[in-house]
């Protein structure tokens, strides 16, 4: 039985204390990435991972580094373990820098430093405490965009950041704004209306700033031609080239994730399995959201990766 095989890069939230530790003890090409990272940017990077501590982690600057140099180790055990070519791939967010490093469109050491800058750059467009994210699940897409509109009127900026399903989304802004907007989404009768464990408001307007400053860092790297296609978070109808990456990656921080539509792509392409590569499976469990008869893999430590290569050892 032949198998079309898609790859997904898990980003910011999916962070943990002990992520990448049970495969950094097993391959050497895991201790390899991550001493890379650490002499890149000069950080224990490596420490941070195993031992934390929990608030150290979630600080933007420091979980976006670490988060792409666990995807990165562990794309690296797929790629030279597992031994199937994706016909594409994709990340969340941060996760797609993790996309386009595994393609071989941006190299490692500029997909850190780009990384690193893009952190402290959200950091510092807001200051700590005045902006967050938060996750609103079990009402329609057209009454989230009311609520936010409704808001965002008199209160400051709130704006749908994520599109992870048809009834499943994050807003970011200003946080006195997103927290009237949970308790509208709740009166909603949503499901689920909590904050996220994000220190700055990702994918929305108050990141202008920070999207112009890493659009001067895009313009000093190197780009390539995707060896593997990756469909982008901005724009899910196309993929990435050297002549587009910069401007996606840069308008990527004020544009929503549009997930649903990034594995709606995918299944239309042919893509029966989707292996996700990184800390925790959250996006294993989105995609079953959108599509329920695309089979979904995680690699993230030893038991689910001999279950992943058993798996479609067996297809």
């Amino acid at each position: 039985m032949t198998i079309s095989v898609g790859v997904v890069f898990p980003g910011q939230g999916s962070q943990h204390v002990g992520m990448g530790w049970d495969l950094y003890r097993n391959f050497q090409d895991v201790r390899d990435i991550f001493s890379q990272c650490d002499k890149i940017l000069n950080q224990d990077i490596s420490r941070l991972c195993f031992e934390g501590p929990t608030e150290e982690l979630d600080m933007t600057e420091n979980t976006q580094v670490a988060v792409l140099t666990v995807d990165m180790a562990v794309y690296r055990i797929f790629d030279n373990e597992v031994g199937i070519k994706p016909a594409v791939m994709a990340g969340h967010s941060l996760g797609e820098y993790g996309a386009l490093t595994a393609a071989g469109a941006i190299r490692f050491d500029d997909a850190l430093t780009l990384v690193k800058a893009r952190g402290r750059y959200h950091q510092e467009a807001v200051p700590a405490g005045e902006g967050c994210m938060a996750a609103i699940i079990g009402i329609e897409r057209e009454r989230v965009d009311a609520i936010c509109r409704e808001i965002s009127n008199v209160e400051g900026v709130v704006e749908v950041a994520n599109i992870n399903g048809s009834h499943q989304f994050v807003i970011s802004g200003h946080t006195q704004a997103v927290n009237h907007a949970l308790i509208k989404a709740k009166e909603a009768k949503a499901k689920l209306a909590v904050t996220l464990p994000i220190s700055v408001p990702c994918h929305c307007s108050l990141l202008k700033d920070a999207s112009e400053r890493l659009g001067v860092d895009l313009d000093k790297i190197e780009i390539k031609d995707c060896r593997i296609k990756v469909i982008p978070n901005l724009d899910p109808e196309i993929v990435h080239s050297k002549e587009k990456t910069r401007d996606l990656l840069k308008r990527q921080l004020i544009s929503p994730v549009r997930w649903k539509e990034t594995i709606e792509k995918m299944v239309h392409m042919g893509i029966d399995t989707i292996v996700e590569v990184g800390p925790k499976k959250v996006l294993s469990g989105l995609i079953k959201r959108i599509d329920k008869g695309v089979k979904t893999l995680n690699i993230e430590d030893m038991a689910s990766f001999e279950k992943t290569v058993k798996s479609l050892n067996k297809i």
